[in-house]
């Protein structure tokens, strides 16, 4: 054999190797993430290191159930974690911070507990100034009591409240929408001479006239993946996982010191207008970031984006009001 044909089959024969062995050797080194119902160990690991401008390549299966993997504040679409499967990703991340990543997918009770976070390290190459949220800077107490002191017959029409407002000349800036509660608006209309049923059809329109058709689509997208399943499809407080969450709670006070003065909170019925309209956008918003303390309502402020927030409550008011299609 020529010396030239030897060094051809070498030179071919270590590019294939090289073929093979690089994704492999990659493979190797691409951490493998198992996901569990979170009473048996939610995400392992549930720690995730990387870098600002890296590729994060990671695999994910899952050891029991279907499972959903997404991170939280990022434009990307849900990924299916099946058992049995390995399902492969890849993330950039374009500023430094801790991200949260959750499970999207109903998997059982304690669902909302399957949280993980990635620490990104870096320098930023964008610092964005930071503002407190709307409900801080008005100085809520989100726990106080906010109901409606009168409250429509039936759901208040945003149809029969177009023509009222407008022959009115009755309007409400995007501030007083995101500041006042429906009652609010409601009770600053007794000056006119709407009826009362006239003065709910006013603020349907009004809520409506604050919102768009993709906001809301956004926003009841938004609630069947995350909150239907424990407030129900309709908002009525009675999902699959309303009985279960209640029932869990109160066991659990059992062994709790003091759990006498305690009161275990059922899934809220957002369609119950005493509740929902004395509630302003900023009240909500700051109930979504924080959670229900005490109770399964978990915190979204690390999941979703403000603008996401704001379209979960415009379709929340939905059930509160008859709005056009």
């Amino acid at each position: 054999m020529k010396r030239s044909e030897l060094l051809s089959r070498i030179i071919v024969t270590v590019a294939i190797v090289g073929a093979i062995g690089a994704p492999l050797y990659f493979w190797s080194r691409t951490p493998l993430i198992h996901a569990r119902m979170a009473e048996n160990g939610g995400w392992s690991p549930d720690v995730i290191q990387a870098e600002v401008g890296q590729p994060l390549h990671l695999r994910f299966t899952s050891d029991d159930v279907v499972h959903g993997f997404a991170v939280g504040q990022m434009d990307m679409p849900s990924v299916d974690v099946l058992p049995g499967k390995v399902a492969d990703i890849s993330l950039t991340f374009d500023e430094p911070g801790i991200y949260t990543f959750y499970c999207t997918r109903w998997c059982g009770l304690n669902h909302w507990r399957m949280r993980g976070t990635i620490e990104v390290a870096g320098a930023s190459t964008s610092p964005k100034p930071v503002s407190p949220p709307l409900y801080v800077s008005l100085n809520l107490d989100i726990d106080a009591p906010h109901d409606a002191l009168f409250i429509p017959d039936g759901k208040p029409s945003a149809v029969n409240g177009q023509s009222l407002a407008m022959s009115s000349s009755i309007s409400l800036s995007q501030e007083d929408y995101f500041t006042q509660s429906p009652y609010q608006v409601f009770d600053e209309l007794k000056g006119t001479s709407l009826t009362d049923e006239q003065r709910w059809d006013a603020v349907a329109y009004l809520w409506q006239s604050n919102t768009t058709p993709e906001s809301l689509a956004n926003g009841k997208q938004l609630y069947a993946q995350n909150c239907a399943a424990c407030h129900g499809e309709n908002g009525a407080g009675d999902g699959v996982f309303a009985n279960d969450l209640n029932e869990a709670g109160e066991a659990s006070m059992q062994t709790m010191t003091g759990a006498h003065d305690m009161v275990m909170q059922t899934p809220v019925d957002f369609t119950d207008p005493t509740r929902m309209l004395g509630a302003s956008p900023a009240l909500l918003q700051g109930k979504i970031l924080r959670g229900g303390m005490g109770t399964g309502m978990p915190m979204w402020g690390v999941i979703f984006t403000e603008e996401q927030i704001w379209d979960l409550i415009a379709y929340i008011y939905s059930f509160q009001f008859e709005y056009t299609k």
